[in-house]
């Protein structure tokens, strides 16, 4: 039985004239410009979660109390507080020190100021409330008469904006990798109607489908792939300088200078994937599109 002929992956050799077909300038090209948008996808969506993270484990579960100045000599600051404590909302309630919250309110009054300051409890909550103002309410019934204030609605909406932000960022993402698999397989397509005459006659001669998409794929994955990794390179100083610019809101101070941006805030694990990830998507898209053709051949 004669055996059936394959295309042998020796190095240099390309019989189906892949190196013309799909060119080495314009698809890495195209990928990279694309490759960046992914970039700051993903730092967008980091970013995002990472202010949510901020805003809920601080400002976000901050709630003060205050009770009149004389509250502290009648032993109603020590109920106030067991009744603060007890709720299972709460996570921690303390008095706030006469002396921090002078230090406080010192631009404002001055150093000593003519009235008398009230007492203030600190409330550090176990978690973003869902609904602060029940909240707000249960607080106000377990100490009576006192003025409750909750950073919980405005802070709750800030965080639904950076969780749809950070959703927003992750639908930018797939949006592009469809973009990039949409250009490839254009390109792919490009490539076969190029070498349509020689991929029909090594097909006649017995080439399987295997031989002839696995060419188009590895072809199509080492330029998606170095294209992505350009577009990676290109990435990393753009999104320094947007962590540099974003640094206030994460509590650091801008850098000013190119060596001092914050690189160790950047997604490097993230970015690291890009490259075989393009690469992975540029094969896949290949095999599909190359199949597909195949198949309708006699």
């Amino acid at each position: 039985m004669a055996s059936v002929p394959r295309l042998r992956r020796s190095r240099g050799r390309d019989p189906l004239g892949l190196r013309r077909a799909l060119s080495d300038r314009l698809l890495p090209a195209l990928v990279a410009a694309m490759t960046l948008l992914a970039a700051l996808a993903l730092a967008g969506a980091r970013g995002a979660a990472e202010l949510t993270a901020r805003w809920e484990a601080g400002a976000a579960a901050a709630v003060t109390v205050q009770l009149p100045a004389s509250a502290a000599a009648g032993g109603r600051l020590e109920r106030a507080l067991a009744a603060l404590n007890a709720l299972p909302e709460v996570a921690e309630a303390r008095a706030m020190d006469q002396a921090r919250m002078a230090a406080l309110l010192r631009p404002w009054l001055g150093e000593a100021p003519a009235v008398t300051l009230p007492t203030v409890i600190e409330l550090r909550l176990a978690g973003l409330p869902a609904e602060p103002e029940a909240l707000t309410r249960r607080i106000a019934a377990a100490v009576p008469g006192a003025a409750v204030e909750s950073h919980g609605v405005w802070v709750a909406r800030l965080v639904a904006l950076a969780r749809s932000l950070e959703g927003v960022a992750l639908a930018a993402l797939l949006l592009v990798a469809g973009i990039a698999a949409a250009v490839v397989a254009v390109a792919v397509r490009a490539g076969i109607a190029a070498r349509r005459s020689a991929i029909g006659i090594l097909h006649d001669l017995g080439a399987t489908d295997s031989d002839l998409a696995g060419r188009f794929a590895a072809r199509a994955a080492l330029l998606v792939g170095a294209g992505a990794l350009l577009g990676t390179l290109l990435a990393a100083p753009v999104l320094a300088g947007f962590a540099d610019l974003a640094a206030p809101l994460l509590g650091g101070a801008p850098a000013g200078r190119l060596l001092d941006l914050p690189w160790a805030r950047l997604p490097w694990a993230e970015l690291g994937l890009l490259p075989p990830a393009g690469a992975l998507l540029g094969w896949l898209t290949a095999q599909v599109t190359v199949r597909r053709w195949l198949r309708r051949l006699p």
